[in-house]
């Protein structure tokens, strides 16, 4: 049967066919779709892991057990799982296990543009990349295959346009496998470092020989040979752009496996062609190995180290023409930057948080509430990454407390809900430890909110909808050490609620902690509760100060008067509180 899917629905499927019990992830784009749409399955067990790390160990877990597992993450999760897969790659796998990185080139919700083939290469393991969707669904097969096979865990890898590009596919049945044999054997799996020095040999020159054996017989790796003037060596994406401009003026050496690289493959297809060009996004990855090999061959001295390619961008630098175009008009699309969205319940409290904006340092996270240091907000001065807000809190604190700095002496580590769980916990815990006194911000809207909406342990139940404890912020926050009268709970529509808790935080001299709480205004039930609640402008009161503005919020807009979005709005109030001749009512209660 086929059926049209993304690449993520696809590594779904694939996963589903291959007969894989266990799978656990953390949502993050580009990957999120593929952990939503295995959980729809019946008889498997699909879940949100707190981070990427735990995530990874689940998966390694049933794995041992006799299972096929996977676990997915998108690039930057793969930093956060890197102990556990590092660790256990060195391990004699048992049921077939995958790890799933889905890069981003172009960094269009990514704090960096890394490239995690390296991990591969790194942690010597088997490296798979797709160039489609009914590749993505096929591969997978074939990655537990090699798993098992090779007894190895696979690093499965796709970046954002294989991610979210739909082709047709072709599904099948799936299979179900039994669990493989468990038995105890502490030389394959307890890695102390006795252990590991005798596994380290038999991985080098044992394991990975045997793959790149592999890699250089498997359907995994292909050769098209048509026009021999140019030769073609890509991955993933790129071989479609290739595809597209050059059709049968190329001949094409397509790399479904890239680590082990197909060295004798590569070495044959090099020499039937006069000019060979090495197309991959992002690091010289394989370039810098086929030239290792002694081939010439062009690569990131043409195309770009960054940023994603495109059809045109193989054009321009291979056959020297500017990009066809696609339509003919003049007309652009106007800058669209990302805002919170109206009735966000971050905006009033970070609306009060700008107000301390010369006198706090604001160190913030990932997530949906790294809007607020944008626009007329400006309440957010740093991010690094996953819970580093508290940490690195922890560190400007300190160091403003010991150089006797008379600029910014307070800092507020602002951080979101599943944030906080995902590795915000251990920062604050410590910061308290340490004795280190600055102000933490928990923005506890109830749910994942950047990636669209994924339960999380605060949220009360599990991806497939069945009811869980909800994790209790407060008493995480006592647990770790916080005393009971510095936590202050606030609604934060209520923006003198909001006013206060700040206050109390900047005059705090131990460690602080803010927990705003109102659930995201998007979410279902939400949107229905306060489907009637509205703001609007009474125009022969408003005089135009332009001061509910400053809230950013895109309900609100600009002509004679101030005017609100009725379709937008959600009676938030925000607007009608910064109104300082009260020309914003409420209606529909």
């Amino acid at each position: 049967m086929k059926s049209l899917m993304s690449g993520n629905e696809a590594i779904a499927r694939g996963a589903y066919e291959a007969g894989v019990l266990v799978a656990s992830a953390y949502p993050g784009t580009p990957s999120t779709e593929i952990m939503e749409n295995f959980s729809k399955f019946d008889g498997v067990h699909a879940e949100w892991a707190v981070n990427e790390k735990v995530a990874c160990e689940v998966a390694a877990g049933a794995s041992i057990r006799g299972a096929r597992s996977f676990a997915a993450m998108k690039h930057v999760g793969l930093n956060v799982a890197a102990d556990a897969f590092m660790s256990y790659a060195y391990h004699e796998t048992n049921g077939g296990i995958v790890i799933i990185t889905a890069d981003e080139p172009g960094m269009y919700s990514s704090q960096n543009e890394q490239d995690n083939r390296y991990y591969a290469l790194f942690g010597k393991v088997a490296l798979i990349e797709p160039t489609n969707s009914q590749e993505c669904l096929d591969y997978m097969k074939y990655a537990f295959e090699i798993s098992e096979t090779f007894k190895t865990p696979v690093l499965f890898r796709v970046t954002t346009r294989i991610c979210h590009s739909k082709s047709v596919v072709e599904i099948a049945e799936r299979k179900v496998f039994p669990l493989k044999e468990f038995v105890k054997d502490l030389k394959q799996r307890l890695m102390v470092p006795a252990n590991s020095k005798m596994r380290h040999p038999i991985i080098e020159e044992q394991r990975l020989a045997a793959l790149r054996r592999y890699s250089n017989t498997c359907l995994l790796n292909t050769v098209e040979i048509n026009d021999t003037k140019i030769g073609i060596i890509a991955n993933g994406v790129s071989y479609q752009y290739a595809k597209e401009v050059l059709g049968n003026g190329a001949s094409y050496l397509k790399l479904g496996m890239t680590n082990p690289l197909p060295d004798k493959m590569i070495k044959n297809f090099a020499a039937k062609v006069e000019k060979l060009y090495v197309i991959e996004e992002n690091d010289p990855f394989m370039e810098t190995q086929i030239k290792a090999m002694g081939i010439d061959c062009i690569g990131k001295d043409l195309f770009p180290a960054f940023w994603e390619f495109s059809p045109e961008l193989i054009r321009e630098k291979i056959l020297g023409a500017t990009a066809e175009p696609t339509y003919t008009t003049d007309a652009k699309a106007p800058l669209r930057p990302p805002v919170l969205c109206a009735g966000c319940p971050h905006r009033g409290f970070f609306f009060e948080l700008g107000k301390y904006k010369d006198k706090i340092y604001f160190n913030g996270d990932i997530g949906c509430y790294s809007l607020g240091a944008g626009g007329t907000l400006n309440a957010l001065d740093s991010l690094i990454c996953m819970g580093a807000s508290i940490s690195a809190a922890h560190g400007f604190q300190k160091a403003t407390m010991l150089s006797k700095a008379t600029t910014y002496q307070k800092v507020f580590g602002i951080i979101g809900d599943s944030t906080f769980f995902h590795s915000g916990i251990t920062g604050l815990l410590n910061s308290v430890y340490n004795n280190v006194p600055f102000t933490t911000v928990i923005l506890d809207n109830s749910i994942t909110g950047m990636t669209g909406h994924q339960e999380n342990p605060g949220s009360g139940k599990t991806i497939k909808g069945e009811v869980a404890p909800a994790a209790d912020i407060p008493c995480i926050c006592r647990a770790c050490g916080i005393k009971e009268e510095n936590i202050i709970i606030v609604d934060p529509y209520d923006l003198e609620a909001s006013k206060a808790a700040i206050k109390r935080g900047y005059e705090a001299t131990e460690h602080f902690v803010i927990i705003t709480k109102r659930p995201c205004a998007l979410l279902k039930p939400v949107i229905k509760q306060r489907a009637k609640l509205k703001c609007q402008v009474n125009p022969n009161k408003c005089v135009t100060c332009k001061k509910c503005l400053k809230s950013g919020c895109p309900a609100l807009q600009l002509g004679e008067k101030v005017s609100i979005d009725g379709e937008s709005c959600n009676g938030c109030t925000v607007c009608l509180q910064i109104c300082p001749v009260h020309a914003i009512e409420k209606v529909g209660e």
